[in-house]
């Protein structure tokens, strides 16, 4: 029995509201691995590297000069690729018009499950010991030892 029109639509809000509270988890119960997809694309640009310095090297043997620069930018795009999937980078930031209209065809974009990193403590005018003397307060209030 095919599935209402009302059912579809609050079942892609439910799996909208899964990725976007767990994509890891969202992206296990699709069956693929962000590992191993970081892990490919890492593969494919460090092959794509080995073709780039094949491609230089052979403009600069010929003194194709525009060869040589080609290649040179090829090597240079593989490994920004490879080490972007090594660290396991995401290229756009969030809600971007190109995942605006990726929600709007219907496809889903995972960011990976990485945690957003907290602001780091902008310097105030304490001083360190008055920042300890703090610490040290809160330690002995909640018991702590």
């Amino acid at each position: 029995m095919p599935l209402s029109e009302e059912e579809l639509r609050l079942l892609e809000q439910m799996e909208r509201a899964l990725v976007e509270e767990d994509p890891k988890f969202a992206s296990t119960l699709r069956g693929t691995s962000l590992r191993s997809v970081a892990r490919r694309r890492a593969v494919i640009a460090g092959v794509v590297f080995v073709i780039g310095v094949a491609v230089m090297m052979t403009g600069l043997v010929m003194q194709w000069i525009p060869i040589g620069i080609g290649g040179f930018v090829v090597m240079l795009a593989s490994a920004t690729v490879a080490l972007s999937a090594l660290r396991g980078q995401r290229g756009a930031p969030a809600d971007t018009p190109a995942q605006q209209a990726d929600q709007k065809s219907g496809l889903t974009l995972l960011q990976g499950g990485r945690r957003e990193r907290r602001p780091r403590r902008t310097k105030t005018s304490e001083s360190f010991m008055e920042r300890m003397e703090e610490r040290w307060r809160r330690r002995r209030e909640s018991g702590g030892f």
